[in-house]
């Protein structure tokens, strides 16, 4: 018998790999002040959420401790002091934690609209990513029309948005990926050129153009030097993420001498207001362009709830181009 008040969820059953993702029930999330309750219709996949399970990236003390960082769905209950949503529209989210169930709570700033023309399956994948590249790429970077921007792994999900969104703003874009197919998805969505890293020295071939000036990057390891090398006089290396290590040496005479910058950030981690700045330089720069088709999101793979280590599996095997979703409901 199923248990009133309760839903399906996938919880983190140990650290570990895929298998460890285990379908449960769980009681049904309550709405605090500020926040809004969303009956999820699909939730997007994110390598956090791998990190979570393998217990290298725990959730914020406030936070559920499922992991799914983004979703779209219908808000169905409203916290105290709620006027920005109303019960039953159809939103997209960054979420705190909690995404793979069939209901989640989140700060209803966090929200956002489906893009008219785009599908709640579309919007699920559309919130860590354009949080992620909006906040890295253009207000820690500094992306400007007219320069030079390199962005690894062009075929990911962050990859895919980046791409998109620099050309859209003007940027000469050029990318990394790891197969001849992967290059020609990163072409087609707008960079200048897709290099592969198997068979091409990115940095050799960034200096040879004159440097990029924002670099964002995935990767990490000895990635580091080469990002340095390959950046421009007075350019802008943004590092999310660290999927070969983080630590390397560097050379710093580099730093110095050519006036290099060297930033970072992770997404969720940062305060509720600073997400909702987030929130509404998307809503008033970046969602327009979605409406009107000028980007979109890739899409790779969809799972149900029940198959999430199969989702990851696909993801860690950096099998995919764009994102993986799971169908919640």
């Amino acid at each position: 018998m199923v248990e009133v008040n309760t839903m399906r969820a996938v919880e983190i059953s140990a650290p570990g790999g895929p298998e460890v993702l285990r379908e449960t029930r769980r009681p049904m999330p309550i709405a605090r002040a500020g926040e809004v309750v969303i009956r999820l219709a699909y939730a997007g996949v994110n390598r956090p959420d791998a990190l979570q399970r393998a217990g290298l990236y725990n959730p914020p003390a406030t936070a559920s401790d499922l992991p799914g960082l983004e979703g779209a769905g219908e808000v169905v209950a409203l916290g105290a002091g709620v006027t920005s949503v109303a019960l039953g529209d159809s939103v997209c989210a960054l979420l705190p934690g909690g995404g793979y169930a069939e209901y989640a709570t989140c700060p209803a700033a966090h929200c956002l609209p489906v893009p008219a023309g785009l599908t709640l399956k579309q919007a699920a994948c559309l919130p860590e990513t354009f949080f992620t590249v909006w906040s890295n790429v253009f207000l820690r970077g500094g992306l400007k029309a007219g320069e030079r921007f390199l962005v690894h792994g062009g075929s990911s999900g962050i990859g895919t948005v980046a791409i998109q969104l620099a050309k859209a703003r003007g940027a000469r874009v050029f990318t990394t990926a790891g197969s001849a197919e992967k290059c020609a998805a990163c072409t087609a969505l707008g960079a200048e050129r897709a290099m592969n890293y198997r068979e091409v020295d990115f940095a050799k071939e960034m200096r040879e153009i004159g440097g990029a000036d924002v670099i964002l990057d995935m990767v990490g390891g000895d990635y580091l030097q080469r990002n340095i090398n390959a950046l421009a006089d007075d350019g802008r290396l943004v590092q999310i993420a660290f999927l070969q290590g983080f630590k390397q040496e560097v050379n710093f005479m580099q730093i110095m001498t050519r006036r290099l910058t060297l930033t970072g950030s992770t997404l969720r981690p940062q305060s509720d207001l600073a997400k909702a700045r987030f929130a509404e330089d998307l809503r008033a720069e970046v969602w327009p362009l979605l409406a009107s088709g000028a980007i979109f999101p890739v899409m790779d793979e969809e799972f149900e709830l029940s198959d999430a280590a199969k989702a990851h599996t696909r993801m860690e095997a950096s099998q995919h181009i764009g994102k993986i979703v799971l169908k919640v409901s």
